[in-house]
């Protein structure tokens, strides 16, 4: 007897995220529907504002990825105004999008991931001693001396013996799916720990450039801190300039965040990959796979020189990458025919971006209720297509795209990676897969980090200390009517923020991000997303009530509804809820 297994909340932090998922008899998963829970309305807040204005509300979109959307909708603008920035704003922008990759993926990986592999109740029984050996024959990590793994031992005791998880609450420990001895158990609960401390140091690059995190400064036509080649910040500089003893505590935090990651990210996820190598197995999805590209040397306007390529991956393929045309109304529509919204041209319809429309129209079941009507609507995201095609976007697709188009560090790192897990290129199709890819490219990003330092920094010291380009700031140079897309790779894959300008105000904007790409419902012909096809990839769920299998795959996407729904019901819901119907 098939039954309807409910997953709700399945984000540890981010945003609202259903999951119900149709079991057989024997626990196979047979088919699973993915629903955002809220409604983002920062489309229609930014009507009628003045386009310069525009990064300040997109980017509270989301406050994980707090300043992708800022610098989407920036690059919307100079796209639309045909807008260009200086050299040296455009590797400030690279190192701050860079940090926030790195450290978004790591803060993934061990506070909302790792611990769908780490049992953290199995960590009281390991040997501090042989943890040790275990960390000390991986890395050269020098926290890993057996007190230091005792202390951290001691510090999970007393939560467990206290009755106070606290952090680590609410896992499903115990669990047979979970096969990390103990002292790979311990050591990843230190790494998490670590994690946490480590996270502060890094969010100095975007105070630094941009003056605060969360949500930094940004401006269209630039960076929006000045540059000082005093120290004290002499010359009549504001104390925002950007002198050289920022640029050195800059160099020390981009030189920490790589010991982390060769020393603990990369190590761990070798680590932990090696013992669930069946899930190089299961969860690969649609096997399409979309890149928008970032990273550019000198300037969007080149994509030649963008470290990740633009390109459609399809069914596999990675002998052909498709090119993409962001200004073919075919290519990129949104549909909405089983999304709690409304189209003019009615509900199978599917409308490119410059197009889009923000139509609120909830027709679901008033919450609490026992399950969605997946023959109807049944999320507040939407469901992007390219060409008709259902794209993954995120890590593995960046990845793949680097690896395919032949760059040439991500070559050697993809095929070092798998020849150490004695695993061919087809093993990246799926949930672990998706989950090495990220730490991968945390490695390359973080590597990229200092040559764009350098860039900059030899910039500085040549004499250019131009940080913005004033030349179409005023809005009397302004075209009556113009349109324009900001696209970046955000950490969870193509984002790209679509403006429509009209007598100097913004007429229309629509955001397609990341999580609406991979978690977008079914469309009109009932082709499930990629959150829902890759749970229906030869998933066995052991214990329905413990759906641990289910939250691998959706975790491996990192998943973040934040930026694809955004304003709650004002009559709430059930914060958490796990069920079987």
């Amino acid at each position: 007897m098939n039954q309807r297994v409910v997953v709700d909340p399945i984000t540890r932090i981010e945003g609202h995220l259903r999951i119900e998922a149709e079991t057989a008899a024997n626990g196979d998963i047979t088919s699973a529907y993915s629903s955002g829970t809220m409604v983002r309305g920062i489309e229609l807040i930014l009507q009628g504002r003045d386009p310069r204005d525009a990064w300040a509300f997109a980017q509270r979109i989301c406050g994980v990825c707090t300043l992708v959307h800022g610098v989407a909708s920036v690059r919307a603008v100079e796209h639309a105004l045909d807008y260009k920035i200086p050299p040296n704003a455009q590797l400030i922008r690279n190192l701050m999008i860079a940090a926030q990759y790195v450290h978004d993926h790591v803060m993934h990986f061990y506070h909302l991931h790792a611990l769908d592999w780490v049992d953290v109740v199995s960590a009281l029984s390991a040997d501090p001693a042989a943890t040790s050996a275990l960390a000390q024959s991986i890395s050269t990590y020098p926290k890993s001396s057996p007190g230091y793994f005792a202390d951290v031992q001691k510090k999970v005791k007393g939560f467990v013996d206290g009755g106070q998880l606290g952090i680590f609450a609410n896992g499903y420990w115990g669990h047979p799916g979970y096969k990390l001895p103990p002292e790979a158990n311990l050591m990843a609960v230190a790494h998490y720990l670590e994690a946490l401390a480590w996270q502060r140091e890094v969010v100095q690059i975007h105070a630094i450039f941009g003056g605060k995190n969360p949500h930094p400064n940004f401006l269209v036509g630039g960076s929006p801190s000045p540059i000082s080649l005093n120290a004290g910040d002499a010359g009549g500089l504001s104390a925002t300039a950007l002198n050289m003893a920022g640029l050195g505590q800059i160099k020390s935090v981009i030189d920490k965040m790589k010991a982390f990651v060769d020393q603990v990210y990369v190590p761990d996820t070798l680590a932990i990959a090696s013992f669930y190598k069946d899930w190089f197995e299961r969860g690969e999805g649609v096997g399409n796979f979309l890149t928008f590209g970032d990273f550019p040397e000198s300037g969007m306007e080149d994509p030649s020189t963008w470290m990740i390529p633009a390109g459609v991956i399809l069914d596999r393929d990675l002998s052909t990458i498709h090119p993409i045309n962001i200004n073919d109304p075919s290519e990129i529509q949104e549909f909405v025919s089983h999304s709690y919204y409304d189209y003019s041209a009615g509900k199978s319809a599917g409308l490119h971006p410059y197009d889009g429309e923000t139509q609120l129209n909830y027709t679901g079941p008033k919450p609490p209720f026992k399950q969605l009507n997946v023959e109807e609507s049944y999320s507040w995201l939407k469901s992007p297509r390219w060409k008709g095609h259902v794209m993954e976007v995120g890590p593995l697709a960046r990845v793949l795209m680097m690896y395919a188009r032949g760059n040439p560090e991500a070559k050697a790192l993809v095929d070092s990676t798998l020849a150490k897990l004695e695993l061919p290129v087809s093993a990246l199709f799926s949930t672990m897969g998706r989950t090495a890819a990220r730490t991968l490219e945390s490695k390359l990003i973080v590597d990229k980090m200092s040559t764009w330092y350098d860039n900059l920094v030899a910039n500085i010291r040549g004499g250019d200390l131009a940080v913005h380009n004033d030349e179409k700031w005023d809005p009397a140079t302004w075209p009556s009517d113009a349109r324009g897309v900001g696209l970046m790779e955000a950490p969870r894959g193509a984002l790209s923020h679509w403006i429509v300008i009209k007598d100097g105000k913004i007429d229309n904007y629509q955001a397609v991000v990341p999580s609406t790409w991979n978690a977008g419902p079914r469309d009109a012909n009932g082709v499930p997303g990629p959150y829902e096809a890759a749970l229906m990839d030869r998933h066995n769920l052991h214990d329905p009530k413990q759906p641990l299998e289910i939250q691998r795959t959706i975790h491996s996407f990192d998943p973040c509804l934040a930026c694809a729904v955004h304003v709650v019901d004002p009559n709430g819901e059930e914060l958490v809820q796990i069920k079987i119907s």
